[in-house]
């Protein structure tokens, strides 16, 4: 009998290596690297094969293919059919990441729950047994006649009982402790997720099943496995937020069938998660009034304003190099902003500490919360509060202007719906839409004109 040869696999990026070694040379990391037994020859080849149909066996012009505009399926949590472009796609593969204990299982099985209302489901459990699924089902208030529950880990065995059962969705938890039993590896290697996956790809193709996968994540909050799984998946939902509060975001950091900018925002309850239609409120309901150093903007997260509020303090070092501390901003943004204040405004802010929060913890990352964070920087180093009812958007350039931003409408029309009176944007933004009536729009072409209007110079 021909002995079995081995080989090193990185269980970050997938590079094999018929020895070990410390560093991988395809994404440097270090210790990564585990031996795996090579398929014998004589296995079955497990590629992935998408079905075709008889008239797709040679290349065809594109203008001549037709295309059938399918209907999504709509769950009862609309911030979920947000997120995922405004309902679930038959036919696809999506991939659900986030922190231990954050809600990923709870989500899938409420969203099952009301899918069993209509269609079958299929709920396949790796990691808990039926009772305790049941456990937690009784919890959520969860109970349907089409709603079944499966715990295994053997793929060839779930196969089978997606063939028998015949469900309109699957849900995978997770794919980390599926194994295929002709790969000669532990559950969670490199291949393991990648054949396990492609086997539920080939399933969800060629049968039509939307398939919901969950994925383990790594400290550093990636999805753990190979980047390759990313890649075969049709959408990557990330579930976020902070195990000592109760608000969790969901966002789409991959969607073949929408937007990658959509958010959904959940509420963390004893009966499960309950969705938050107007995010807005809850981010500013506990802001301070009259405090220095406090601004807020509206940044949209896809197609939905949201106002958060921009925290910022500035004392003197006490250190040879000041400290630049930021949560929910990109550090590199907050000393741009700084410099420009110090050349353009004039404030010396060399020798001061800065620490930058968004309250909440939401992640802002686009240009239109430049004007808001550099008034938040000066009104802590005055010592100056801004008005309450004041609210900024637009983007800094180098030089100190304020220029223009993407809709520009939206933002001006959910703050006036919260009851701020006055909107300070870019004078580029100004006409061509409709201004609120119980709002007051004002322009401006440089930073210090925005100074002077929120804190008299």
């Amino acid at each position: 009998m021909a002995k079995r040869k081995t080989k090193f696999i990185c269980q970050a990026c997938g590079y094999e290596s018929p020895k070990w070694m410390g560093k991988c040379p395809g994404c440097s990391a270090w210790n990564t690297f585990t031996e795996e037994m090579e398929p014998s020859k004589s296995g079955r080849k497990l590629t992935f094969t998408a079905s075709v149909g008889e008239g797709m066996s040679k290349p065809i012009k594109l203008k001549d293919v037709e295309t059938v505009q399918e209907p999504r399926i709509k769950t009862d949590i609309t911030e979920f059919n947000r997120v995922l472009g405004g309902g679930i796609v038959r036919g696809s593969l999506v991939l659900i990441g986030g922190d231990p204990g954050i809600g990923k299982s709870t989500l899938l099985l409420q969203i099952s729950s009301y899918l069993a209302s209509n269609q079958s489901v299929l709920y396949i459990s790796g990691e808990e047994s039926v009772k305790q699924t049941k456990l937690r089902a009784e919890r959520l208030h969860v109970s349907s006649d089409s709603l079944y529950v499966l715990s295994e880990t053997d793929l060839e065995l779930i196969t089978k009982s997606i063939e028998d059962t015949n469900p309109s969705f699957v849900v995978v938890d997770s794919i980390q402790t599926i194994f295929h039993p002709e790969v000669q590896s532990a559950p969670g290697s490199v291949s393991q997720v990648r054949e396990c996956t492609s086997e539920l790809m080939r399933i969800a193709k060629t049968k039509g099943i939307a398939i919901f996968i969950v994925g383990h994540v790594t400290k550093e909050g990636a999805i753990a496995g190979p980047r390759l799984l990313e890649h075969m998946v049709d959408t990557v939902l990330y579930f976020e937020g902070e195990r000592h509060h109760s608000y969790r975001i969901l966002r789409a950091v991959k969607n073949r069938f929408g937007s990658t900018n959509e958010m959904g925002i959940f509420e963390m309850k004893e009966e499960g998660l309950e969705e938050v239609l107007n995010p807005s409120e809850i981010f500013l309901e506990e802001r301070s009034k009259g405090a220095a150093g406090s601004t807020v903007v509206a940044s949209m997260e896809g197609t939905r304003p949201v106002l958060v509020e921009i925290q910022a303090l500035v004392s003197p070092t006490s250190f040879g190099n000041p400290r630049r501390m930021a949560t929910g901003l990109d550090v590199n943004r907050v000393s741009l902003l700084m410099a420009v204040l110090e050349k353009r405004v004039g404030l010396l802010l060399q020798n001061q500490d800065a620490y930058l929060k968004v309250a909440g913890g939401v992640k802002l990352d686009e240009p239109a919360i430049d004007l808001a964070v550099a008034v938040s920087i000066a009104s802590s180093f005055k010592d100056q509060p801004s008005s309450a009812t004041d609210i900024l958007i637009g983007e800094v350039g180098l030089t100190g202007e304020v220029r223009r931003v993407s809709r520009i409408e939206q933002r001006v029309q959910e703050a006036a719906k919260l009851g701020f009176k006055r909107a300070i944007i870019p004078e580029k933004n100004i006409g061509n839409w409709n201004v609120p009536a119980d709002i007051q729009v004002v322009g401006v072409e440089h930073v210090k004109q925005a100074l002077q209007l929120t804190l008299g110079g």
